[in-house]
């Protein structure tokens, strides 16, 4: 599988790319310049040589080309650069990562768009795709870390629920990674807004937080 990173160079979304060619898919970073894309992936190359023959770039049009496809854009671009891409993504699984945050002052606040999420903007630009929400609250540094495993659950929430299990496949794939799944793509209000408190949390205590869920177990997972 061909997992594509749609403004791809960012620490987010960087990170995810090669944590993905570090678990066997073949990712391709997007950028709006191809020239900024290669040279991000040219650095990864050089801290994990072995990322080479499945970590590739490219302008986004070619990531919009994968399999599935990771918009990991900033929140405010996310759903016009998802449409710009529409004919690519159609009937495809999307994933948006986005955050609608902003700072005041040392808090940050969740921003509610109209539609009520990014992700359901992304839905909107792209009505024909099968977006899912997933991957908000993965610590973008410890994402990088490849030889360590990162111990966090992942909400993934989606109208599709075939696209939820795909997605969930994909993360299970990641060491430490747990998918929840977190309903309809309505709950990504929620999911996304979640995302300020984690932030505050690290600021307070001066580390990196992600989520873990308890009173859920494997079994019930795999069911």
């Amino acid at each position: 599988m061909r997992i594509g990173i749609v403004g791809g160079t960012g620490p987010a979304g960087s990170a995810l790319a090669a944590r993905l060619a570090s678990v066997g898919y073949l990712a391709v970073i997007g950028s709006r310049s191809a020239e900024r894309a290669v040279e991000v992936c040219d650095g990864l190359h050089a801290r994990w040589p072995d990322l080479v023959d499945r970590l590739s770039a490219g302008d986004n049009a070619l990531a919009a080309q994968c399999d599935v496809v990771v918009i990991a854009t900033p929140w405010d671009s996310a759903a016009v650069t998802a449409r710009q891409y529409g004919d690519e993504l159609e009937g495809k699984i999307v994933i948006s990562m986005a955050n609608a945050l902003v700072r005041v002052g040392s808090e940050f606040q969740p921003l509610v768009p109209p539609r009520g999420s990014v992700a359901a903007h992304v839905q909107a630009a792209v009505p024909k795709s099968r977006v899912v929400a997933a991957f908000h609250h993965l610590p973008a540094k410890e994402l990088g870390h490849l030889g360590e495993p990162i111990e966090s659950d992942v909400l993934i929430c989606s109208d599709d629920r075939e696209a939820i299990a795909e997605v969930g496949r994909i993360v299970a794939a990641i060491p430490g990674c747990r998918p929840l799944e977190a309903g309809e793509l309505s709950n990504a209000t929620a999911i996304e807004a979640f995302t300020a408190v984690l932030l505050q949390l690290n600021v307070r205590y001066r580390t990196r937080v992600a989520p873990q869920l308890t009173g859920i177990s494997d079994d019930h997972i795999q069911q």
